[in-house]
């Protein structure tokens, strides 16, 4: 890759670069340029319309089976060469462990959507939602619900820096079974990831023409392109997703916006649970693991650990002590388990945002403007340390501040019927758990919590041999959350090729509607 050239963006059958000096992106690790990024002087209305009249066209003559078949390609293409992708995910900043949770992560998740879609989807281009409902006495009239591809509808994804790949692949493969053209905006500080990944699946040749269009840089004037035909997928800041919920595609033109925006997620150890409990025990992993895994970049990472009140010295320490063996540096040097924060600005930013939290209770692990790296220089480099905080919590701070990296503050309750409401003061989150044995709490707290709550995981010692983690969104799954973490879905199995399709009530007579549902008519 050459450093000071113009990450092309690929619009139109063919890979341009923009104009003008761009933004420069710099690898995490070193501080050298690893490129540059500009979508100045490209034609984003001329790649909505190719995306309209070349891509949906093509897609829209394959059935669901055949579209799944092509996501499976793009996916086995992906696996076969990774190798590169790890490469380019280590100037990120991200370790082995780290990238095969973005990369891994991500072609997995569209070999998922693809089994789905062959398991439960019909092979042609029309759903029948449900069977006939009559409508009159002697059952000649009646209506039935069909969903269908949007006419020359254009899927655009506007991704977050930290999952480059997996972010990309979780809203590609459903938009692609649906039939329905990507146009896809990556993160600036990571396009070089999400770039090769795209090109990795052209150059598979799976893929229909204007099917998959990629603009690396900002997309000035794209909104006004798109109506009520078009989807949106948003991953970033709840200060963005109000702007893009403001302009008038959305407000005059109905345009399909779906938003995961900041979330203050949270994990409770159950007043059950004592040092010599299994479920101490997977509390305090499953804590570190979150804080330390991408260096703590996950919209899903735990940011308030609510423990009782009783247990707050004993998880204090036994944190502590596995956050003290964490080794941080260069991905790939011995014994590295953490690695660097996507560059020196989010760095900084997470460390106003640690200060904040400090402020309202007290630091009680790590310093947040020194650490010891292996492998790199600390000063080069977006190195963090690892930062354990405890406070009350009834301060405002830790249900207001996130501070996206591997930051998390400890918030001891004292009563069991304190929890729910406390959860709730994170505004809504994409994911909690409750680690515990006790059913009682256990019900209490899910059943309460839920309605803040995109995904709860309950954790004890019956599950922990099989359980993804409490920050491992899985495809058949519904990601998202309410209130402050965007109110949008993702995921979720086959409804999230369906939040694709448009759903129309057709009525008319038992033969004629399932004839237009594809079904067999008797003769």
């Amino acid at each position: 890759m050459n450093d000071t050239a113009i990450l092309p963006s690929y619009l139109v059958g063919s890979w341009q670069s923009g104009t003008g000096d761009g933004a420069e992106v710099k690898d995490a690790v070193t501080g050298e340029t690893v490129c540059r990024v500009s979508s100045a002087g490209l034609d984003i209305a001329a790649a909505v319309e190719h995306a309209r009249t070349v891509g949906a066209p093509a897609l829209a003559a394959l059935t669901f089976h055949e579209r799944a078949g092509i996501v499976k390609q793009l996916a086995l293409a992906l696996s076969e060469r990774k190798a590169e992708l790890y490469e380019l995910s280590a100037r990120a900043g991200a370790t082995a462990r780290d990238a095969g949770v973005d990369v891994d992560g991500g072609f997995g998740t569209a070999l998922v959507f693809s089994s789905l879609a062959r398991k439960g989807l019909p092979d042609a281009t029309v759903v029948a939602e449900d069977e006939f409902i009559g409508l009159g006495k002697e059952g000649s009239f009646g209506g039935r619900h069909l969903l269908t591809t949007p006419r020359g509808g254009v899927a655009v994804q506007i991704n977050a820096f930290n999952f480059p790949v997996w972010g990309m692949l979780e809203k590609l493969a459903p938009a692609l079974i649906a039939g329905v053209p990507n146009i896809v905006k990556p993160a600036t500080p990571t396009a070089y990831i999400a770039q090769r990944a795209v090109e990795i699946m052209l150059e598979s040749g799976a893929l229909p023409e204007g099917a998959l269009q990629l603009v690396c840089g900002s997309i000035p004037g794209l909104f006004d392109q798109l109506g009520g035909q078009d989807h949106v997928g948003f991953t970033g800041s709840a200060a963005t997703a109000a702007r893009l919920r403001g302009d008038a595609a959305v407000t005059q033109r109905s345009l399909h916006l779906n938003v995961e925006a900041d979330s203050l997620n949270a994990s409770v150890l159950g007043p059950d649970a004592t040092p010599d409990s299994p479920e101490f025990g997977l509390f305090v992993k499953g804590l570190v693991t979150e804080m330390t895994v991408k260096a703590g970049q996950k919209c899903t990472a735990i940011r308030r650990a609510l423990v009782p009140a009783a247990q707050l010295e004993a998880v204090t320490e036994a944190a502590s002590a596995a956050l003290g063996k964490v080794v941080v540096g260069a991905p790939g040097a011995e014994g590295v388990r953490m690695g660097a924060l996507v560059g020196t600005e989010q760095r900084d930013d997470v460390r106003a945002a640690a200060d904040r939290l400090a402020a309202a209770g007290r630091l009680v692990f790590g310093d947040p403007q020194q650490v010891a790296v292996v492998g790199a220089d600390a000063d080069r480099g977006a190195f963090l340390s690892p930062l354990l905080i405890s406070a009350d919590p009834q301060q405002v701070a830790p249900h207001e501040v996130e501070a996206f990296g591997p930051v998390s503050t400890l918030l001891p309750y004292a009563d069991p019927a304190d929890v729910v409401p406390i959860l709730a003061r994170g505004q809504g989150s994409l994911a909690g758990s409750v680690v515990s044995h006790d059913p009682d709490f256990v019900r209490e707290v899910v059943l309460g919590a839920a309605s803040h709550h995109g995904r709860i995981l309950v954790l004890d010692r019956d599950c922990a041999a099989e359980s993804t983690g409490h920050g491992i969104p899985m495809p058949q799954l519904v990601h998202g959350g309410p209130g402050r973490a965007g109110g949008g879905e993702e995921e979720g199995g086959l409804r999230a090729v369906h939040a694709h399709l448009h759903r129309t009530a057709v009525q008319g007579s038992p033969t004629a509607l399932a004839m237009l549902a594809g079904e067999d008519v008797p003769a």
